[in-house]
């Protein structure tokens, strides 16, 4: 291999050399760039047209240098890696495409493997950063995230944490550019944050603001990534970029690269005027006043009483036959239907994040199971109501948690159980008249909460204490306490009450 030998004024060569990358670690590159007399590409550039399809571009990832002391905590230096040691140029924090005169922008991400050996999206895609020094400019074709994202040269790597991350190895090099179903609602979610941005919002953005191009958090602390904005009274504001969800780049990573057989339905089957949401709330919505037996009858289904029924019929009034929906993988949307009994209240509350004790003393607030779930998640509400022997449509809505809900309230809920753990849940017996045990301990219930609550979340009650006292199946029902005890595995859930206050239609 020759390093730098392309034409960075022709799309086909650069293609050519980047597919050399898959199967290269980081340490390769290093090793070729060391070999090398050449250290930096020399070539001219001129204007040439992108393709915009997919399936033109291989996948390049790789990372490594022996020498090289690689930041653990810095996101962006492999990339930068990549462009400087393998294309040869220096990075820098231009907005124009890093290759602007035939408008490519490299951008690598890491995949990983789960324990069936399936490649998920390790993270969101990073695009370009807000800025708040400047008004924003509404016209998304003469934006830098169009500049950023018409033409990508998607790079993505393996990662395994129990190895160096220079021997981390890429595995595809492709070409992307959104197709033209997205960029509709890629070009509306662009809207959206900077109408945030322009009401001097933008100390409130979050990425469940948004479906496919998000508003993600950037900085080492809040507190010193915070700017002023230049709209409204310049409130101090997180450093935020624009950026793919995780879920998108998942779907993109699934379906145009992977090009596995996924059995997702689209919502929107042609060309529709108004936006994606309202389109999907109206879908709903002209059913309203059914009951689910005419629901059910409407769309030939069985009544059968059981959970799955109503999240069936709110997929079935959609148009979706499979329950999983496209636009739904990609935005990180889930479909939750809300019950709601004749005296006004939900009897089930929602379990979202099962965790391990020791995993969430160890999490900071903002890379926390809690925050990165309802930073980036969306819920798609359903509601019935009880009337007699049945439950009637009265509403949708899509929700997500309002940005001080989630970092006030939340937070300083997840934070006392963190302490309550953290110095020792208090155990105490309770005798049954039945000669049975009941454990009860110290950690807040959902009477004693406003949003979130723990509780278990196993089959069956398990228990290994420290005066001897053990009850249930320890290894599969359990887990571990920092003081070494053993509890019935926990996972958090909503409070139904706080659910309720969400809804619209009650």
């Amino acid at each position: 291999m020759q390093l730098f030998d392309y034409d960075d004024s022709n799309i086909k060569s650069v293609y050519s050399y980047a597919k050399k990358l898959e199967g290269m670690t980081f340490n390769d590159i290093l090793e070729e760039y060391e070999r090398s007399p050449i250290k930096k590409y020399g070539a001219k550039l001129y204007d040439i047209d992108c393709s915009t399809n997919i399936n033109e571009s291989p996948t390049v990832y790789g990372e490594g240098n022996k020498n090289l002391s690689l930041n653990s905590k810095s996101k962006g230096q492999l990339g930068n890696f990549i462009e400087k040691y393998y294309f040869g140029y220096e990075p820098n924090g231009k907005q124009e495409a890093d290759l602007s005169k035939i408008g490519v922008e490299i951008k690598q991400m890491p995949i990983d493997m789960n324990k069936k050996g399936e490649y998920h999206a390790g993270e969101r895609l990073s695009i370009t950063n807000i800025s708040y020094k400047e008004p924003v400019e509404d016209d998304f074709y003469k934006s830098h995230v169009w500049e950023k994202i018409r033409c990508i040269l998607l790079i993505q790597y393996l990662r395994d944490k129990s190895i160096d991350r220079l021997d981390y190895v890429i595995k595809f090099v492709n070409f992307f550019s959104p197709p033209k179903e997205d960029l509709k609602i890629i070009m509306e979610d662009y809207r959206q944050i900077n109408e945030k941005i322009k009401q001097g919002k933008a100390d409130e953005l979050s990425e469940g603001d948004t479906l496919y191009l998000g508003a993600c958090t950037k900085g080492a602390t809040a507190e010193k990534s915070k700017k002023p904005q230049y709209y409204g009274d310049h409130t101090l504001a997180r450093k935020r970029n624009f950026c793919f969800k995780i879920s998108y780049m998942n779907y993109v990573l699934r379906n145009y690269i992977l090009k596995e057989s996924v059995p997702c339905e689209s919502i929107v089957k042609s060309e529709i005027n108004e936006n994606f949401i309202d389109y999907v709330i109206g879908l709903i919505e002209r059913h309203i006043g059914k009951t689910d037996k005419e629901l059910c009858c409407m769309y030939n289904r069985p009544y059968n009483n059981n959970k799955a029924q109503w999240k069936d019929l709110s997929f079935r009034m959609l148009g979706i036959k499979s329950n999983q929906a496209a636009e739904f993988e990609k935005a990180n949307i889930v479909v939750k239907t809300i019950r709601i009994e004749e005296n006004g209240i939900i009897k089930e509350n929602m379990s979202f994040a099962p965790f391990k004790f020791r995993d969430l003393l160890e999490e900071r607030w903002e890379n926390s199971q809690v925050f990165n779930f309802f930073e980036s998640t969306q819920y798609l509400f359903v509601n019935f109501k009880k009337q007699g022997d049945s439950y009637t449509l009265i509403g949708a809505q899509l929700w997500h948690m309002p940005y001080k809900d989630l970092n006030e309230v939340v937070y300083k809920e997840w934070d006392n159980y963190r302490k309550i753990i953290k110095n020792g849940i208090i155990f105490k017996k309770e005798f049954k008249k039945n000669g049975k045990i009941e454990i009860k301990n110290n950690l807040p219930g959902m009477k004693d909460t406003e949003i979130i609550h723990i509780r278990p979340h196993a089959q069956h009650a398990a228990y290994k204490l420290k005066d001897g006292f053990i009850e249930g199946n320890i290894k599969r029902d359990a887990d571990e306490l920092p003081n070494g005890e053993w509890m019935t595995k926990q996972s958090f859930w909503l409070n139904r009450d706080y659910v309720l206050k969400q809804l619209k239609s009650k």
